[in-house]
């Protein structure tokens, strides 16, 4: 069985006080959920305080780990504004997030240059959420499956076997991030499921079996159990509701849930 698992992303939110406050937060929330796996991902002036926020234990010892945004491709060198894979780890990070449909569509980010990100982030041993989505263009004229294998496939090229188990994929459709839409649980199954077996061609299907696929486009309180109940969908990726402690606790309370019925 595979344990879900929940990411907050908090995009550019928060000042420090806040996110020290909304880190505490989510570690009452998850300690009322044992099972799933939760991570944060903080704006890079706050990894620090996050990480502190972190590392005091809550009854039963429930830990959620800390993880960047973003990432770039070299450990070192005259890059200005970069932050690398060795700073992250550094600063307690065991996570990073690439490919984030903002950042695709936002700041152009390529497949070739999240697949560099991606690659680095596992050579200096973090583990690496692989986001990928179809625009609403693309989904109306039937691309689904099509554009995310391609990004699947690009995003994975040249991972390592027994790297895959570091990775997580997040199924984030574009017209749903920040929307307030969501694909319905059928349609989002359907493309977990497709995203499984692109990973199957490439790793085999015993990796295709073990690695998580959570789904990412407005994913709340309010329709998490319908969607984690999918046999294919293995968490969510969560935007918005990660901002408010009560919220992203129903979410990994949810994932809990449907991991027992899953199981």
């Amino acid at each position: 069985m595979r344990n879900p698992i929940i990411g907050g992303n908090w995009k550019m939110n928060t000042d420090k006080a806040s996110a020290v406050a909304l880190a505490r937060g989510v570690l009452s929330a998850a300690a009322a959920s044992p099972g799933p796996e939760v991570v944060v991902f903080p704006p890079f002036p706050y990894l620090l305080p996050v990480k502190e926020a972190l590392s005091h234990p809550t009854i039963g010892g429930r830990t959620v780990a800390v993880g960047a945004q973003d990432v770039y491709h070299a450990d070192r060198g005259a890059f200005t504004g970069e932050v690398s894979p060795l700073m992250l780890r550094d600063c307690g990070c065991t996570w990073a997030l690439v490919g984030h449909s903002e950042r695709r569509h936002i700041l152009h980010e390529g497949d070739d240059n999240i697949n560099l990100k991606l690659r680095s982030a596992l050579h200096a041993g973090l583990s690496v959420i692989l986001c990928v989505g179809e625009s609403l263009h693309q989904r109306d004229v039937g691309e689904t499956n099509h554009v995310n294998e391609k990004q699947t496939r690009l995003g994975l090229r040249e991972v390592k076997a027994e790297e895959i188990d570091r990775v997580v994929i997040a199924y984030e459709p574009v017209w749903a991030i920040g929307t307030g839409k969501t694909a319905t649980p059928d349609d989002a199954q359907d493309a977990h499921e497709h995203i499984r077996r692109v990973v199957a061609d490439i790793f085999g299907r015993d990796a295709a079996e073990r690695i998580r696929i959570q789904y990412g486009g407005s994913m709340n309180p309010s329709n998490a159990a319908e969607l984690m109940a999918m046999p294919d969908i293995d968490g969510g990726l969560i935007g918005g509701a990660s901002l408010k402690p009560e919220d992203f606790g129903k979410i990994i309370a949810a994932a809990a849930a449907a991991a027992r019925v899953l199981g």
